[in-house]
Protein backbone atom coordinates (compact mmCIF):
# COMPACT_ATOMS: atom_id res chain seq x y z
CA UNK A 1 0.00 0.00 0.00
CA UNK A 2 1.74 3.22 -1.15
CA UNK A 3 0.79 6.49 1.32
CA UNK A 4 -1.71 8.03 -0.47
CA UNK A 5 -3.44 4.60 0.23
CA UNK A 6 -2.53 5.01 3.63
CA UNK A 7 -3.62 8.35 3.55
CA UNK A 8 -7.10 7.91 2.28
CA UNK A 9 -7.66 5.16 4.72
CA UNK A 10 -7.15 7.54 7.78
CA UNK A 11 -9.28 10.18 6.19
CA UNK A 12 -12.37 7.41 5.92
CA UNK A 13 -15.26 7.47 8.38
CA UNK A 14 -14.41 4.10 9.21
CA UNK A 15 -10.80 5.17 10.86
CA UNK A 16 -12.41 8.81 11.42
CA UNK A 17 -11.43 8.90 15.54
CA UNK A 18 -10.31 11.56 17.50
CA UNK A 19 -6.92 9.63 18.63
CA UNK A 20 -6.29 8.37 15.27
CA UNK A 21 -6.56 11.82 13.95
CA UNK A 22 -4.39 12.91 16.22
CA UNK A 23 -1.69 10.07 15.37
CA UNK A 24 -2.05 10.98 11.49
CA UNK A 25 -1.13 14.71 12.53
CA UNK A 26 1.59 14.01 14.93
CA UNK A 27 3.72 11.39 12.90
CA UNK A 28 4.03 14.58 10.21
CA UNK A 29 8.19 14.57 10.09
CA UNK A 30 10.84 16.79 8.22
CA UNK A 31 8.62 19.66 8.57
CA UNK A 32 9.96 22.98 7.43
CA UNK A 33 8.95 26.02 9.38
CA UNK A 34 9.65 29.88 9.28
CA UNK A 35 9.24 32.53 12.40
CA UNK A 36 10.54 36.05 12.67
CA UNK A 37 11.29 34.84 16.62
CA UNK A 38 12.55 31.35 17.59
CA UNK A 39 13.26 30.61 21.14
CA UNK A 40 15.32 27.65 21.68
CA UNK A 41 13.84 25.78 25.45
CA UNK A 42 11.10 26.40 27.07
CA UNK A 43 12.13 26.26 30.53
CA UNK A 44 12.72 29.19 33.68
CA UNK A 45 14.13 31.97 30.73
CA UNK A 46 12.37 30.45 27.43
CA UNK A 47 9.20 30.54 28.86
CA UNK A 48 9.56 34.19 31.17
CA UNK A 49 11.05 35.51 27.08
CA UNK A 50 8.65 34.00 24.32
CA UNK A 51 6.05 35.63 26.74
CA UNK A 52 7.35 38.87 26.36
CA UNK A 53 8.12 38.20 22.59
CA UNK A 54 4.51 37.12 21.92
CA UNK A 55 3.13 40.15 24.16
CA UNK A 56 4.68 42.54 22.28
CA UNK A 57 4.61 40.94 18.69
CA UNK A 58 1.50 39.05 18.77
CA UNK A 59 0.46 35.57 17.15
CA UNK A 60 2.33 33.72 14.22
CA UNK A 61 5.91 35.59 15.41
CA UNK A 62 7.12 33.37 17.89
CA UNK A 63 8.15 29.41 17.75
CA UNK A 64 9.67 27.93 20.63
CA UNK A 65 11.20 24.67 20.76
CA UNK A 66 11.01 22.19 23.82
CA UNK A 67 10.68 18.71 24.24
CA UNK A 68 9.03 18.42 27.62
CA UNK A 69 5.39 18.15 28.71
CA UNK A 70 6.07 19.69 32.19
CA UNK A 71 7.08 23.00 33.22
CA UNK A 72 8.93 23.00 36.82
CA UNK A 73 9.31 25.10 38.86
CA UNK A 74 12.79 23.82 40.13
CA UNK A 75 13.33 26.51 43.21
CA UNK A 76 10.53 24.54 45.30
CA UNK A 77 12.98 20.93 44.42
CA UNK A 78 14.45 22.22 47.52
CA UNK A 79 12.02 22.23 49.81
CA UNK A 80 10.05 19.02 48.45
CA UNK A 81 13.58 17.11 49.30
CA UNK A 82 12.67 18.40 53.05
CA UNK A 83 9.19 17.16 53.23
CA UNK A 84 7.97 20.71 52.90
CA UNK A 85 6.12 20.78 49.50
CA UNK A 86 5.02 17.95 47.28
CA UNK A 87 6.54 17.35 43.93
CA UNK A 88 2.86 17.66 42.32
CA UNK A 89 3.22 21.51 43.44
CA UNK A 90 6.01 22.26 41.63
CA UNK A 91 4.93 21.48 37.71
CA UNK A 92 2.27 22.20 35.63
CA UNK A 93 1.60 20.98 31.71
CA UNK A 94 3.99 22.43 29.48
CA UNK A 95 1.02 23.83 26.83
CA UNK A 96 -0.38 25.71 29.83
CA UNK A 97 3.36 27.72 30.55
CA UNK A 98 4.23 28.47 26.91
CA UNK A 99 2.53 31.61 25.99
CA UNK A 100 -0.81 30.84 23.78
CA UNK A 101 0.23 33.18 20.89
CA UNK A 102 3.14 31.45 20.24
CA UNK A 103 3.31 28.15 18.36
CA UNK A 104 4.89 25.16 20.01
CA UNK A 105 7.09 22.88 19.08
CA UNK A 106 7.49 19.87 21.26
CA UNK A 107 11.17 19.06 20.17
CA UNK A 108 14.66 19.81 20.98
CA UNK A 109 17.09 21.36 18.58
CA UNK A 110 20.49 18.83 17.22
CA UNK A 111 22.02 21.35 15.06
CA UNK A 112 22.83 25.22 15.03
CA UNK A 113 23.27 26.69 11.68
CA UNK A 114 23.36 30.64 12.18
CA UNK A 115 25.34 31.36 9.03
CA UNK A 116 22.05 30.26 7.38
CA UNK A 117 19.88 31.34 10.35
CA UNK A 118 18.10 27.82 10.78
CA UNK A 119 18.33 25.22 12.87
CA UNK A 120 17.10 21.29 12.73
CA UNK A 121 15.29 19.59 15.00
CA UNK A 122 15.89 16.04 16.62
CA UNK A 123 13.21 14.78 14.82
CA UNK A 124 14.18 16.65 11.53
CA UNK A 125 11.94 19.53 11.41
CA UNK A 126 14.06 22.39 9.89
CA UNK A 127 13.17 26.32 11.64
CA UNK A 128 14.00 29.29 9.58
CA UNK A 129 14.67 32.21 12.09
CA UNK A 130 15.07 36.04 11.34
CA UNK A 131 15.89 36.01 15.34
CA UNK A 132 17.09 33.54 17.45
CA UNK A 133 16.87 33.34 21.15
CA UNK A 134 18.36 30.39 23.15
CA UNK A 135 17.97 29.35 26.55
CA UNK A 136 18.56 25.75 27.02
CA UNK A 137 19.79 25.70 30.53
CA UNK A 138 21.87 23.23 31.89
CA UNK A 139 22.16 19.37 31.76
CA UNK A 140 22.41 17.61 34.62
CA UNK A 141 25.35 14.89 34.14
CA UNK A 142 24.95 12.57 36.85
CA UNK A 143 26.31 9.74 34.42
CA UNK A 144 30.01 11.73 34.83
CA UNK A 145 30.56 10.62 38.63
CA UNK A 146 30.75 6.24 38.67
CA UNK A 147 28.39 4.46 40.54
CA UNK A 148 26.21 7.52 40.97
CA UNK A 149 23.00 6.52 38.37
CA UNK A 150 23.35 3.09 39.80
CA UNK A 151 23.06 4.56 43.44
CA UNK A 152 20.28 6.82 43.11
CA UNK A 153 17.70 4.49 40.99
CA UNK A 154 18.42 1.63 44.01
CA UNK A 155 15.87 2.95 46.56
CA UNK A 156 18.37 1.12 49.50
CA UNK A 157 21.19 2.57 48.85
CA UNK A 158 20.63 5.85 50.15
CA UNK A 159 22.42 7.87 47.96
CA UNK A 160 19.77 11.01 46.81
CA UNK A 161 19.21 14.44 44.74
CA UNK A 162 17.37 17.19 44.82
CA UNK A 163 18.30 18.01 41.32
CA UNK A 164 15.95 15.91 39.43
CA UNK A 165 12.05 15.59 39.47
CA UNK A 166 13.14 11.51 39.32
CA UNK A 167 15.10 12.02 42.81
CA UNK A 168 13.74 14.70 45.07
CA UNK A 169 11.10 12.68 46.98
CA UNK A 170 13.79 10.30 47.28
CA UNK A 171 15.12 12.65 49.24
CA UNK A 172 12.63 12.89 52.14
CA UNK A 173 11.95 9.38 52.28
CA UNK A 174 15.99 8.89 52.61
CA UNK A 175 16.24 11.48 55.66
CA UNK A 176 13.04 10.03 57.36
CA UNK A 177 14.59 6.54 57.61
CA UNK A 178 17.87 7.94 58.50
CA UNK A 179 18.58 7.32 62.49
CA UNK A 180 22.08 7.85 62.41
CA UNK A 181 25.48 8.05 61.10
CA UNK A 182 27.46 10.14 58.20
CA UNK A 183 25.26 12.82 56.12
CA UNK A 184 27.65 14.35 53.60
CA UNK A 185 26.24 17.03 50.57
CA UNK A 186 28.64 17.36 47.76
CA UNK A 187 28.69 20.50 45.34
CA UNK A 188 30.23 19.57 42.06
CA UNK A 189 33.57 20.91 40.24
CA UNK A 190 31.69 22.58 37.60
CA UNK A 191 28.83 25.27 36.91
CA UNK A 192 25.76 24.58 39.34
CA UNK A 193 22.03 26.02 38.41
CA UNK A 194 20.90 27.52 42.02
CA UNK A 195 24.51 27.28 43.76
CA UNK A 196 22.91 27.61 47.01
CA UNK A 197 20.35 24.80 46.82
CA UNK A 198 23.08 22.27 47.81
CA UNK A 199 23.59 24.48 51.04
CA UNK A 200 19.30 24.73 51.85
CA UNK A 201 18.71 20.99 51.33
CA UNK A 202 21.75 20.32 53.96
CA UNK A 203 20.51 22.99 56.53
CA UNK A 204 16.76 21.71 56.00
CA UNK A 205 18.44 18.18 56.86
CA UNK A 206 20.00 19.26 59.84
CA UNK A 207 16.97 21.32 61.15
CA UNK A 208 15.08 18.36 60.55
CA UNK A 209 16.91 16.04 62.74
CA UNK A 210 17.67 18.58 65.67
CA UNK A 211 13.66 19.75 65.71
CA UNK A 212 11.83 16.99 64.29
CA UNK A 213 13.69 13.51 64.49
CA UNK A 214 15.00 14.35 67.69
CA UNK A 215 18.29 12.49 66.83
CA UNK A 216 20.54 15.36 65.98
CA UNK A 217 23.77 14.36 68.24
CA UNK A 218 23.15 10.96 66.22
CA UNK A 219 23.89 12.07 62.47
CA UNK A 220 27.44 13.85 61.62
CA UNK A 221 26.61 16.23 58.91
CA UNK A 222 29.49 17.61 56.69
CA UNK A 223 29.58 19.54 53.58
CA UNK A 224 32.01 18.71 51.13
CA UNK A 225 32.55 21.42 48.48
CA UNK A 226 34.85 22.17 44.92
CA UNK A 227 34.45 25.75 45.86
CA UNK A 228 37.38 27.53 47.68
CA UNK A 229 34.64 29.65 49.58
CA UNK A 230 31.76 28.81 51.08
CA UNK A 231 29.41 31.36 49.35
CA UNK A 232 31.02 33.60 47.01
CA UNK A 233 29.99 37.18 48.33
CA UNK A 234 31.05 37.28 51.16
CA UNK A 235 28.79 39.31 53.79
CA UNK A 236 26.52 36.18 53.22
CA UNK A 237 29.45 33.63 53.34
CA UNK A 238 30.42 35.41 56.75
CA UNK A 239 26.18 34.71 58.02
CA UNK A 240 26.61 30.90 56.48
CA UNK A 241 30.05 30.03 58.18
CA UNK A 242 28.70 31.38 61.70
CA UNK A 243 25.41 29.27 61.18
CA UNK A 244 27.26 26.24 59.93
CA UNK A 245 29.65 26.35 63.71
CA UNK A 246 26.95 27.11 65.04
CA UNK A 247 25.11 23.78 63.96
CA UNK A 248 28.47 21.84 64.34
CA UNK A 249 28.13 21.15 60.84
CA UNK A 250 31.92 20.05 59.11
CA UNK A 251 32.51 22.27 55.66
CA UNK A 252 35.46 21.29 53.44
CA UNK A 253 36.05 22.99 50.59
CA UNK A 254 38.20 22.17 47.29
CA UNK A 255 36.81 18.59 48.07
CA UNK A 256 35.10 16.99 44.79
CA UNK A 257 33.17 13.94 44.62
CA UNK A 258 34.67 11.28 41.51
CA UNK A 259 32.90 8.06 42.79
CA UNK A 260 30.39 6.45 44.65
CA UNK A 261 29.74 2.93 45.61
CA UNK A 262 26.72 1.72 46.48
CA UNK A 263 27.76 -1.72 47.66
CA UNK A 264 29.80 -0.64 50.50
CA UNK A 265 28.13 2.83 51.22
CA UNK A 266 31.68 4.62 50.04
CA UNK A 267 31.96 7.98 48.71
CA UNK A 268 35.41 8.27 46.82
CA UNK A 269 36.79 12.64 46.66
CA UNK A 270 39.72 14.53 45.40
CA UNK A 271 41.41 17.24 46.59
CA UNK A 272 41.25 19.82 44.05
CA UNK A 273 44.16 21.27 45.26
CA UNK A 274 46.52 17.97 45.27
CA UNK A 275 44.25 15.72 42.78
CA UNK A 276 46.53 12.74 43.88
CA UNK A 277 45.15 12.82 46.90
CA UNK A 278 42.11 11.00 47.17
CA UNK A 279 39.67 10.51 50.16
CA UNK A 280 36.81 7.53 50.39
CA UNK A 281 34.54 7.99 53.44
CA UNK A 282 31.58 5.94 54.58
CA UNK A 283 28.47 7.56 54.45
CA UNK A 284 25.10 6.44 55.69
CA UNK A 285 23.35 9.15 53.48
CA UNK A 286 25.11 10.59 50.81
CA UNK A 287 23.64 13.48 48.89
CA UNK A 288 24.67 14.55 45.35
CA UNK A 289 24.54 17.73 43.32
CA UNK A 290 25.31 16.28 39.97
CA UNK A 291 28.11 17.99 37.61
CA UNK A 292 25.80 20.13 34.93
CA UNK A 293 27.06 21.69 31.64
CA UNK A 294 25.66 22.68 28.22
CA UNK A 295 23.22 20.14 26.24
CA UNK A 296 24.93 17.97 23.68
CA UNK A 297 23.67 20.53 20.89
CA UNK A 298 25.51 23.66 22.24
CA UNK A 299 28.77 20.98 22.79
CA UNK A 300 28.50 20.36 18.94
CA UNK A 301 27.98 24.15 18.01
CA UNK A 302 31.15 25.99 17.75
CA UNK A 303 30.08 28.53 16.12
CA UNK A 304 27.86 29.65 18.79
CA UNK A 305 29.72 28.84 21.90
CA UNK A 306 32.94 28.97 23.76
CA UNK A 307 35.17 26.14 23.99
CA UNK A 308 32.79 24.82 27.43
CA UNK A 309 29.93 24.83 25.27
CA UNK A 310 28.54 27.75 26.14
CA UNK A 311 26.75 30.41 24.62
CA UNK A 312 28.95 33.57 24.08
CA UNK A 313 26.77 37.25 24.55
CA UNK A 314 28.15 40.33 25.80
CA UNK A 315 27.41 39.52 29.24
CA UNK A 316 25.54 43.19 29.27
CA UNK A 317 23.45 42.84 26.49
CA UNK A 318 23.05 39.67 26.40
CA UNK A 319 23.38 39.56 22.25
CA UNK A 320 25.65 37.27 20.74
CA UNK A 321 29.02 38.19 20.21
CA UNK A 322 28.99 37.04 16.45
CA UNK A 323 25.99 37.17 15.01
CA UNK A 324 24.12 40.06 15.98
CA UNK A 325 20.54 38.31 15.15
CA UNK A 326 21.48 35.83 18.54
CA UNK A 327 20.41 36.45 21.49
CA UNK A 328 21.18 34.27 25.12
CA UNK A 329 19.77 33.90 28.16
CA UNK A 330 19.62 31.77 31.38
CA UNK A 331 21.58 29.27 32.37
CA UNK A 332 23.57 28.26 29.39
CA UNK A 333 25.23 31.80 28.33
CA UNK A 334 29.00 32.57 29.63
CA UNK A 335 27.97 35.47 31.16
CA UNK A 336 29.44 35.29 34.59
CA UNK A 337 26.38 35.43 36.73
CA UNK A 338 25.23 32.89 39.44
CA UNK A 339 22.08 31.04 37.20
CA UNK A 340 19.41 31.74 38.92
CA UNK A 341 16.01 31.96 38.34
CA UNK A 342 16.35 35.54 39.14
CA UNK A 343 18.87 36.30 37.24
CA UNK A 344 16.79 35.10 34.09
CA UNK A 345 14.04 37.00 34.66
CA UNK A 346 16.28 40.23 34.99
CA UNK A 347 17.99 38.97 31.67
CA UNK A 348 14.74 38.65 29.91
CA UNK A 349 14.06 42.16 30.70
CA UNK A 350 17.35 43.67 28.88
CA UNK A 351 16.90 40.99 26.12
CA UNK A 352 13.33 42.30 24.85
CA UNK A 353 14.68 46.03 25.17
CA UNK A 354 17.35 44.91 22.76
CA UNK A 355 15.55 43.38 20.46
CA UNK A 356 13.19 45.94 20.04
CA UNK A 357 16.41 48.27 19.62
CA UNK A 358 17.86 46.03 17.17
CA UNK A 359 14.61 45.71 15.25
CA UNK A 360 14.20 49.41 15.10
CA UNK A 361 17.99 49.91 14.26
CA UNK A 362 19.12 51.18 17.35
CA UNK A 363 21.77 51.16 19.82
CA UNK A 364 21.36 48.52 22.06
CA UNK A 365 21.27 50.51 25.45
CA UNK A 366 19.83 48.24 28.41
CA UNK A 367 22.87 46.33 30.46
CA UNK A 368 22.34 43.93 32.26
CA UNK A 369 23.91 44.16 35.64
CA UNK A 370 24.61 40.47 36.90
CA UNK A 371 22.19 40.68 39.40
CA UNK A 372 21.35 37.12 40.91
CA UNK A 373 19.22 36.34 43.82
CA UNK A 374 19.67 33.19 46.05
CA UNK A 375 16.85 33.01 48.88
CA UNK A 376 19.40 30.62 51.60
CA UNK A 377 16.79 28.45 53.38
CA UNK A 378 18.51 27.55 56.40
CA UNK A 379 15.53 26.14 58.70
CA UNK A 380 11.78 25.73 58.16
CA UNK A 381 11.12 29.14 59.65
CA UNK A 382 14.32 31.35 58.26
CA UNK A 383 16.33 32.40 55.19
CA UNK A 384 18.58 34.65 54.04
CA UNK A 385 17.98 36.42 50.92
CA UNK A 386 21.49 36.77 48.69
CA UNK A 387 20.61 39.50 46.35
CA UNK A 388 24.34 40.47 44.35
CA UNK A 389 25.64 41.71 41.02
CA UNK A 390 28.15 40.69 38.71
CA UNK A 391 31.45 41.87 41.32
CA UNK A 392 29.62 39.60 43.72
CA UNK A 393 27.88 43.01 45.64
CA UNK A 394 25.14 42.98 47.39
CA UNK A 395 22.23 44.49 45.84
CA UNK A 396 19.48 44.01 48.32
CA UNK A 397 15.89 44.75 47.75
CA UNK A 398 14.61 45.41 51.39
CA UNK A 399 15.73 47.82 53.74
CA UNK A 400 17.72 45.74 56.64
CA UNK A 401 20.07 43.83 56.28
CA UNK A 402 19.47 40.38 54.41
CA UNK A 403 22.34 38.64 55.34
CA UNK A 404 20.14 37.92 58.93
CA UNK A 405 17.97 34.91 59.12
CA UNK A 406 14.28 35.86 58.49
CA UNK A 407 10.89 34.36 58.98
CA UNK A 408 9.60 37.08 56.38
CA UNK A 409 12.30 36.10 53.90
CA UNK A 410 11.26 32.32 54.83
CA UNK A 411 7.57 32.87 53.94
CA UNK A 412 8.53 34.89 50.59
CA UNK A 413 10.40 32.11 49.64
CA UNK A 414 7.73 28.90 50.23
CA UNK A 415 4.65 30.79 49.47
CA UNK A 416 4.93 34.20 47.60
CA UNK A 417 7.58 33.30 45.07
CA UNK A 418 5.71 30.61 43.20
CA UNK A 419 2.79 32.41 43.12
CA UNK A 420 4.50 35.42 41.22
CA UNK A 421 6.43 32.69 39.30
CA UNK A 422 3.51 31.06 37.30
CA UNK A 423 1.23 34.05 37.50
CA UNK A 424 3.68 36.83 36.30
CA UNK A 425 7.27 35.56 35.41
CA UNK A 426 6.10 32.97 33.05
CA UNK A 427 3.38 35.49 31.49
CA UNK A 428 6.52 37.95 30.70
CA UNK A 429 5.93 40.88 33.35
CA UNK A 430 8.36 39.46 35.90
CA UNK A 431 11.94 41.62 35.13
CA UNK A 432 13.36 41.40 39.12
CA UNK A 433 13.50 43.69 42.08
CA UNK A 434 14.43 46.94 40.31
CA UNK A 435 11.46 49.49 40.88
CA UNK A 436 11.37 47.68 44.13
CA UNK A 437 14.94 48.27 45.30
CA UNK A 438 14.57 52.06 43.98
CA UNK A 439 11.46 52.57 46.05
CA UNK A 440 13.21 51.00 49.79
CA UNK A 441 16.58 52.45 48.73
CA UNK A 442 16.31 55.75 46.67
CA UNK A 443 19.41 56.90 47.70
CA UNK A 444 21.82 54.33 47.21
CA UNK A 445 20.64 52.52 44.01
CA UNK A 446 19.39 55.45 42.23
Amino acid sequence: MNMNSVLRVFKSKRYSSPALRQFSMSSTRYDNHSCKFLVIGGGTAGCAISSKISNSYGSDGVIVLEPNNLHYYQPLFTLIGAGIKKLDSSHKEMKSVLPKKAKWIKDSVAVFEPEANKVTSNEGHTINYEYMIISTGLQLNFNAIPGLEEALNDDDSKVCSIYSPKYVTKTWTSMKDLNGGNLIFTYPNSPVKCPGAPQKIMYLAEDYFRNIAKNRNDVNITYNSSLGVIFGVKKYADALWKIVKKRDINVNLRRNLIEVKPDTSEAVFQNLDNLDEKFTVKYDLLHVTPPMGPSKALLNAKSVTNASGFVEVNKSTMQHVKFPNIFALGDCTDSPNSKTAAAAAAQSCVVEKNLKSLLNKKSLDAVYDGYASCPLVTSRNRCVLAEFDYSLNPMETFPFNQAKERLSMYIMKKDAMPLLYWNVMTKGYWNGPEIMRKIFNPFKFN
